[in-house]
């Protein structure tokens, strides 16, 4: 366990941290999979950008990786356009 005091708050930190990324990180799973339910094209047209911009967010924070986020939007464009 952790001695020094800035030991400590760097745990508290991580675990704070840890949880919000967590909430973000599953916001994003979920808007995801909502797009990819969506049967209507105009329905997702105009999620998309929402969803990329989330997407986009995240990977600025590091809560996933940049080539995640292209990958996720990438599939997702193809996704719309098959529709």
């Amino acid at each position: 366990m952790a001695n020094h005091q800035s030991a400590k708050k760097r745990i508290r930190q991580n675990a704070e941290s840890k949880l919000r990324n967590k909430y973000y990180a599953k916001t994003m799973r979920n808007a995801v999979k909502k797009i990819r339910d969506l049967s209507d094209k105009s329905e997702a047209d105009t999620m998309y950008p929402k969803v990329t911009s989330l997407i986009d967010r995240l990977a600025q924070k590091n809560v996933i990786h940049d080539k995640k986020a292209d990958n996720l939007k990438s599939k997702l464009a193809i996704h719309i356009a098959k529709l």
